[in-house]
């Protein structure tokens, strides 16, 4: 494989803490460069991948965290026991690490109202899925009954979404409609961000 070219930033993790034997052997302090949220170094840990994707999904389309002492950072915990800790970053387009200090009046979660709807569809859906069926759910909150696949899939863009991230390719930058279900492509989904109405 050539020298990649994404329009996408570079992360960087950092090991922070070790609370066990890691196969990959990483250590505390080791510092890890990702060409962009899709480019892992070589040999990565791809159970670290499993659940590193969407934070770095996240930072990369501009979410914040607001209860960080920088927004633009999350520590992600490996799924194998806990054994280690990262924290994720992502550098500016001048190679230096985003900073945005801690919201002065976060006051706790704020969960966004999110709307996953299907796009297209062809073939056979197992669920029965079809063209136009939606669902609504709240923050990261699982939807009873929902394929677990499918909301597999949507969890990167609602993880993203409801921590302010934007795509900005999209007509409707609150917005992603390009969420494939990975059993042949028969169903796309759209999810959505929806501003509630003040009271």
């Amino acid at each position: 494989m050539g020298k990649v070219s994404t329009p996408f930033p570079k992360l960087k993790l950092t090991v922070k803490n070790v609370y066990g034997e890691c196969y990959h052997g990483y250590k505390a302090g080791d510092e890890l460069v990702l060409e962009d949220f899709t480019h892992p170094p070589k040999y990565f840990c791809l159970g670290l991948a499993h659940v590193l994707f969407p934070v770095i999904y996240a930072l990369s389309f501009g979410a914040k965290f607001p209860f960080r002492d920088n927004q633009r950072s999350l520590l992600v915990t490996c799924p194998d026991g806990g054994k280690m800790e990262f924290e994720a970053e992502i550098f500016d387009k001048e190679g230096k690490i985003e900073k945005a200090p801690k919201d002065p009046d976060f006051r706790g979660p704020d969960p966004k109202k999110m709307v996953i709807e299907v796009v297209k569809s062809k073939g056979k859906c197992s669920f029965g899925y079809k063209l136009g069926d939606k669902w609504e759910t709240t923050g990261l909150k699982c939807i009873p009954g929902f394929c677990g696949v499918a909301f597999h899939c949507t969890f990167p863009a609602l993880f993203a979404l409801n921590f302010g991230a934007k795509f900005l390719f999209m007509d409707n930058p609150d917005s992603i409609d390009t969420v494939t279900c990975p059993d042949g492509g028969n169903i796309v989904f759209k999810v959505a961000r929806v501003k509630e109405k003040e009271k």
